[in-house]
C-alpha cells in the first residue's frame, strides 16, 4: 500500500497512519505549521517554476458558460487545495479518472492496478479565469510534470501527471502548451503529462474532500501542499482567492 510521507525518512508520519489517527480523534499538531524531514529543514517536495502563459488558449466560442476539466498531478489533496484558491473556479472535487466506475474507490485505486489517477475535477467560469491560466497554474504550482508515474514521495500510475479533457478545444490547448513549454526548455527534463479523454470522473470519499483546508496541520499537507498555496499566492496574485471554494460548503 502507498505511503504518503513528507520525506523518505520514517520520521515523517505516513498518510495512512495519519488518516487512522484522525479517524480516532487524535489531534496532529505541527508547531508553527512547519515540518522537518531527516535533514531538519522544512521544505516542499516540488518547487514551483515560473512559466510563460500559453500562447494558445481556447477560443471565446468554446468557453461560454461553466466548463469542466480534470487534472491529475499526484495526491489529490494538494491539487484540490490549489484550485480551490483560484478565482473563477466554482468547484474542485477530488476523485478518480482513467479507470472503470466499479473500481473507483480509494482502497482499490491505491493498489495502482485499476488504471485510475487521483484527480480533481475543476469547474470554472471562463469569463473569470481562462483555461490557459488553469494550465499555467497546473504546470507551474500544482506539480512537477516531468516526474513519470510519481509525484514527490508518492509513486505509482495512480499518481501520474495527466489532463482529462472534455472536448477537442481543451485537448488542443493542452497539447499546444506542452509543446510550447518543451520547446522553451523551461524544465530540465521533458514533460511526461499525458492528455487523455475524460471517460468518466468519480468523486472520492467524503473524508478526502477539502482535506487540505480541514487538516492544515497534518504533516503531509504541511510539507507537500501548503507551500503550493503560498506559491499560488506569490506567483499568481491576480488569480488567487483567500477563501477557498469548498465541496462541503457553498461558494
Amino acid at each position: 500500500m502507498m505511503n504518503r510521507t513528507g520525506s523518505s525518512s520514517s520520521s515523517v508520519l505516513s498518510r495512512r497512519q495519519g488518516l487512522t489517527w484522525l479517524a480516532g480523534g487524535v489531534a496532529l499538531v505541527v508547531a508553527g505549521l512547519s515540518w522537518q524531514g531527516s535533514s531538519g529543514v522544512a521544505s516542499a517536495a516540488e518547487a514551483a517554476v515560473t512559466l510563460p502563459p500559453p500562447a494558445q488558449d481556447a477560443p471565446p466560442a468554446a468557453q461560454q458558460g461553466l466548463q469542466k476539466i480534470v487534472f491529475a498531478g499526484g495526491c489529490f489533496w494538494g491539487v484540490q487545495g490549489v484550485f480551490q484558491h483560484v478565482k473563477g473556479v466554482t468547484r474542485a472535487v477530488s476523485g478518480y479518472a482513467g479507470g472503470p466506475a466499479s473500481k473507483a474507490s480509494y482502497e482499490i485505486v491505491s493498489s495502482g492496478s485499476t488504471g485510475h489517477a487521483e484527480s480533481v475535477e475543476v469547474t470554472f467560469d471562463p469569463s473569470q479565469v481562462r483555461l490557459g491560466t488553469l494550465l499555467q497554474i497546473y504546470f507551474s504550482v500544482v506539480h512537477d510534470p516531468t516526474q513519470l508515474n510519481r509525484q514527490g514521495p508518492d509513486s505509482g500510475t495512480q499518481y501520474r501527471s495527466a489532463i482529462f479533457t472534455n472536448d477537442a478545444a481543451q485537448r488542443q490547448v493542452a497539447q499546444a502548451y506542452i509543446a510550447q513549454l518543451d520547446a522553451a526548455k523551461v524544465f530540465p527534463k521533458p514533460i511526461v503529462t499525458k492528455i487523455e479523454a475524460n471517460g468518466g470522473f468519480y468523486p472520492a470519499e467524503a473524508y478526502h474532500q477539502d482535506f487540505l483546508t480541514e487538516n492544515p496541520r497534518y504533516p503531509y499537507i504541511v510539507y507537500n501542499d501548503l507551500p503550493k498555496i503560498d506559491n499560488l499566492k506569490k506567483m499568481f496574485p491576480q488569480a488567487y482567492r483567500v477563501e477557498p471554494v469548498l465541496v462541503k460548503r457553498p461558494a
